[in-house]
């Protein structure tokens, strides 16, 4: 069967969302499913290319930086992507279309479902939403949600990656929907033997946006500069410098470790080394880096909202904390960093938690929602 996907980032561009994306299209490739995907790109990255077993198409965007994505670059690709797309279906003919993002490759994906009639299942992660990233998208929200409605309704099927992002969605779309997580390949990122590092390690790993709180991490183990710990911020994006500057107006310079923008092998890379990850998010789908954490045995603190419930059991593998609470925060990872039996347990639950979200499991229901669109063409 072939399986056109449409995804304005997909890696190396983007975050989370792309890389999910990139998981559920490398499994079912495997499988045997002739996968294409149509995407942004960007200066360095080939137009075509073949990527464990998934036929790559980027097309013009105007984008100009991996981790930022403006309207004008969103609007670029459905322009441009409509014409690709459409010479994609003629030549290619997919039997199904899967969009990731109901804005702005919903919008496209719609677009060429329309005409061609060919159609397609819709993954929605949360930004896309109205109200799921207010401090990124309310402003677009607030005139572009009535033009979203038939792009939700059009779709044979609607799945969102967390509850959160499935009660959201359906305060603004009548439309039935169900909830598939994004998943990582866990049977080989489990790692053996678990052991805690001394000093233990933090991590962060995301853009350095509002959304991701990144200046509450430094504000946060600045209430713990008398305790042993290091703590690496992997990632870029518009607030990189503030961060810097936060970290050396409380003298942490050799607590911290900045990576700058890493690749998604990086990242596991650096899971691999450390025990707690770290993320006072202000909001969230299904974070793919939390998947990848669970896999990799850390230990979550992260904010009590999104997508972040589904990953952690409170006090038993990470914390959740009301995202204002820093004092909360500094309290919790004292503790943890402080004993480390109690954090070697929680690393030990997060390994166990991480068997729910095994990349084969979600392609599983990937594979069984294809089959029921293509057998009620």
């Amino acid at each position: 069967m072939k399986i056109l996907v449409i995804i304005y980032e997909f890696p190396p561009i983007g975050g989370g969302g792309g890389r999910a994306a990139y998981d559920i299209c490398k499994a079912l490739a495997s499988r045997g499913y002739d996968v294409t995907v149509l995407t942004a790109h960007m200066q360095g990255l080939p137009k075509k290319e073949i990527q464990d077993g998934i036929h790559l198409v980027r097309v013009p965007s105007l984008r100009t930086e991996p981790f930022v994505a403006s309207f004008t670059t969103m609007l670029a690709f459905i322009l441009v992507g409509f014409w690709v797309g459409l010479g994609l279906i003629l030549f290619h003919r997919p039997h199904l279309i899967h969009t990731h993002f109901a804005v702005p490759s919903g919008a496209l994906a719609w677009m060429l479902s329309v005409i061609t009639g060919i159609p397609y299942i819709l993954t929605a992660h949360l930004g896309d939403v109205p109200g799921g990233v207010p401090e990124k998208t309310g402003s677009w929200f607030r005139w572009l949600e009535p033009f979203t409605k038939p792009i939700w309704k059009h779709a044979k099927k609607v799945v969102a990656v967390s509850e959160f992002t499935r009660q959201l969605a359906l305060k603004h779309y009548d439309v039935n929907i169900r909830v598939i997580p994004n998943g990582a390949d866990v049977l080989h990122l489990i790692p053996t033997p678990l052991e805690i590092n001394q000093p233990p390690r933090l991590i962060f790993a995301g853009r350095f946006v509002t959304q991701k709180n990144p200046l509450a991490i430094v504000r946060i183990l600045s209430h713990l500069k008398d305790l042993d710990w290091t703590c690496a911020m992997l990632g870029d994006g518009p607030m990189f410098n503030e961060v810097k500057q936060e970290i050396e107006k409380h003298n942490m310079q050799t607590g911290f470790y900045l990576s700058g923008w890493v690749t998604p092998q990086d990242v596991i890379k650096e899971f691999s080394k450390s025990d707690i990850l770290f993320m006072p998010s202000l909001s969230e789908g299904l974070p793919v880096v939390g998947v990848q954490a669970l896999a990799k045995g850390l230990a979550i603190v992260a904010s009590d909202i999104g997508g972040f419930l589904d990953l952690v059991d409170h006090e038993k593998n990470g914390y959740l904390i009301e995202v204002q609470n820093e004092e909360v925060f500094a309290r919790v990872i004292q503790n943890l960093i402080s004993n480390p039996s109690q954090l070697k347990q929680f690393r030990e639950a997060s390994l166990e938690k991480a068997k729910k979200f095994d990349i084969q499991k979600i392609a599983n229901e990937y594979e069984q929602m294809i089959r029921d669109v293509s057998d009620a063409k």
